[in-house]
Formats: C-alpha cells, structure tokens, sequence
C-alpha cells in the first residue's frame, strides 16, 4: 500500500505516449477513457499518500512529472490531428521547460528554495486539463465548437503565462536576493 501512490503515477506516466498513440489512430474514445483513469489516478494518488502519509521525494517528483508529460503528449498529438494551435503548445512546452530549467538551477547552486506548485501553476494544469479535456470529448463525439476551443486555447495561454510569471519571480527572488522564497 506505501507505494501505490507512485504505482499510480507511474501508470500516468505510462499511459502519456498511449493517450497521444490512440488519439493519433483515431481511436479517441479510447483517449478519452485513458484520459479520464489518468486524472482520477491523479486524485487518487494525492489522496491516498496524503491521507496515510506514503509520501516521498520520489513521489514530489513523479506526480507532477507524470502530469506534465500527460499534457504535453496530448497537446502534441492535439496538435498534430489539427486541433491546438502550434503556438499554444509551443507556449506550454516553453513554460514547462523554463520551470524545469530553473529547478535544476536550484538543485546545482543549492539555492534554499523549496520547490513546490503554486496556486497559479494548480490552476495553469487544470485548465490545460479541462482544454485537453473538452477536445477529447468532441472528438470523441464527432462534434466541433472552434469558438469555444479558441477560447479555450486562450484561456489556457493566459493562465500558463500568469504560472509563468509567478515561477519565474519566486526563481529570480531565490537566485538574487536568496533566502526561502516558497
């Protein structure tokens, strides 16, 4: 049971390169499904390690990893069958490489920042959620609603650049005036 809440993440991770296979192959109800186990895996495994304590620095680290990699294979297989706009997947690709890039800046100068998701970055991943999401249904329903989905798509940029923004004023608070900044 300690390591469930990694079993699931792991599954996650695994099941990021599948949602983009079976999106790709017109199998979108299938994506959809997948999509959805990957999010209430997601949940459940938060839940299960906060509820028993079965955390780790492994798990701080898969969870959100896993997550990532959901959106971005997603996005990109979005992306490909004509749905996401390239500029919004370049967008959120940038972002997430600029966090991972400022963490592992933090690791090698041993700044004392504590790495952890903010409020905006929370709400940044549930709308790219919820974007991925409603794509997954239309597809998936053979429906199109392009005004909705470029909303959307804008809502999602909004709230990647705000996350953007917050990460990047906490990394340059950590790297010029120093100090715990989260």
């Amino acid at each position: 049971m300690r390591h469930l809440p990694n079993l699931l993440s792991a599954a996650r991770l695994l099941a990021a390169p599948l949602a983009a296979w079976l999106l790709l192959s017109d199998l979108d109800s299938a994506a959809l499904a997948l999509f959805a186990a990957a999010g209430i895996s997601d949940l459940l495994d938060g839940y299960i390690a906060r509820r028993w304590g079965f955390t780790s620095r492994f798990g701080a680290w898969l969870d959100p990893a896993a997550d990532k990699l959901l959106m971005l294979f997603s996005l990109v297989a979005l992306l490909q069958l004509g749905c996401a706009p390239l500029w919004l997947v370049l967008l959120v690709l940038a972002r997430d490489l600029a966090v991972a890039l400022g963490a592992l800046i933090v690791w090698a100068l041993h700044l004392p920042l504590a790495i952890a998701a903010s409020i905006l970055g929370k709400a940044a991943t549930a709308v790219q959620v919820g974007y991925i999401g409603a794509w997954l249904l239309l597809l998936a329903f053979d429906s199109q609603a392009p005004r909705l989905m470029m909303a959307g798509a804008y809502t999602v940029a909004v709230f990647t650049l705000l996350s953007a923004i917050a990460y990047g004023r906490i990394f340059l608070k950590a790297l010029f005036v120093g100090g715990h900044t989260a």
